[in-house]
């Protein structure tokens, strides 16, 4: 059977030495040494002073909303992973639901401002499947009514818009390290934060919001990454650019055996630097996608709506919630 993502492992021998360490060292958890290496060397690579490890990207998403203090209701896309909508509820706050764009499959700018009330305290928006959000108009928007911005970065690792990384972009970024992604550590995340002081919240939040042996200084949960997951990380690292590279091969031979075809793919917008971790494609209907599903299915291969079902209409929203979203349901069909 051929997946539609198949976890990349770095050389065993490489893997093994990080653990030895980890045995010599004696240390599993709690901030180790693997952990703050991985931090510092993924800062380096994004370019980006303020970055904090997770144990996962969902943790990344509520911890970036407790840190910046949001309440009431946070404007959000329909068309992402569940984790998106999940966060912001578990959070205690409630998701507003606005369409996407149709050539991009980011969340429409044009319809923000309409949906923002007085309750409103932020915009959370993905960065499906690596393509970017119009993050100037996005910010421009936030500016303008006082609200915190929040990209779920997980498709985003590596990308890169004007020849910066996309992670600059909003108060926070989050990233997830699952075993899915174009660089993992099994399971891990992190959020990336525009302040120091943002950072800082994250850091004690995600440890129990305390340091040493005796001083509580926050509320917080247990969102910490192990060494042995750090390992993976460090092992992971430097294959990145190469993995990227062989994915860049492939989606060009996409490019050449689907040119002409029906199939719609998003539009990339001038100065992206694309990390090639999907290639997504929208049939002409919904029919003629399950044919070609069960086609796919019939030669060994699983392919996947990614992402199905649109978010607003989830079944375990209150109903005033589940606002028509016409274009993401559309396309998650």
């Amino acid at each position: 059977m051929i997946t539609v993502t198949r976890t990349t492992f770095p050389p065993l021998d490489e893997y093994v030495a990080y653990m030895e360490s980890v045995w010599q060292s004696g240390q599993l958890t709690n901030n180790g040494p693997l952990c703050s290496s991985l931090a510092e060397r993924l800062a380096v690579y994004f370019g980006l002073p303020y970055l904090e490890l997770v144990g996962n990207g969902t943790l990344a998403l509520q911890l970036a909303i407790k840190a910046l203090g949001l309440t009431g209701e946070i404007i959000t896309t329909p068309y992402s992973y569940v984790a998106s909508t999940n966060a912001i509820l578990w959070e205690g706050c409630e998701p507003v639901f606005v369409d996407i764009e149709a050539k991009s499959f980011c969340i429409n700018p044009n319809r923000i401002e309409a949906a923002i009330t007085e309750k409103t305290s932020a915009i959370l928006a993905a960065h499906v499947y690596g393509y970017p959000c119009e993050v100037g108009r996005i910010q421009a928007i936030a500016e303008r009514h006082g609200l915190k911005v929040i990209y779920d970065a997980a498709h985003a690792f590596g990308v890169k818009l004007d020849g910066r990384s996309l992670l600059e972009h909003g108060d926070c970024s989050t990233l997830s390290f699952h075993a899915t992604k174009l660089f993992h550590t099994a399971e891990g995340g992190a959020v990336v934060c525009k302040a120091a002081e943002t950072a800082e919240k994250v850091f004690l939040m995600a440890k129990f919001g305390h340091v040493g042996e005796d001083n509580y200084l926050d509320i917080g949960i247990n969102a910490k990454l192990s060494e042995l997951h750090a390992a993976m990380g460090l092992a992971m690292l430097p294959l990145v650019e190469a993995i990227m590279a062989t994915r860049r091969q492939c989606s060009a031979w996409y490019d050449e055996y689907l040119d002409g075809s029906a199939l719609q793919r998003p539009v990339a917008v001038r100065g992206l630097e694309y990390n090639y971790a999907y290639y997504p494609v929208i049939f002409p209907g919904h029919e003629v996608m399950m044919r070609t599903r069960q086609a796919l299915a019939d030669h060994g291969i699983g392919p996947r709506r990614y992402f199905h079902p649109s978010l607003n209409t989830l079944p375990f929203l209150k109903v005033e919630l589940r606002r028509a979203c016409p274009i993401s349901e559309s396309v998650a069909s």
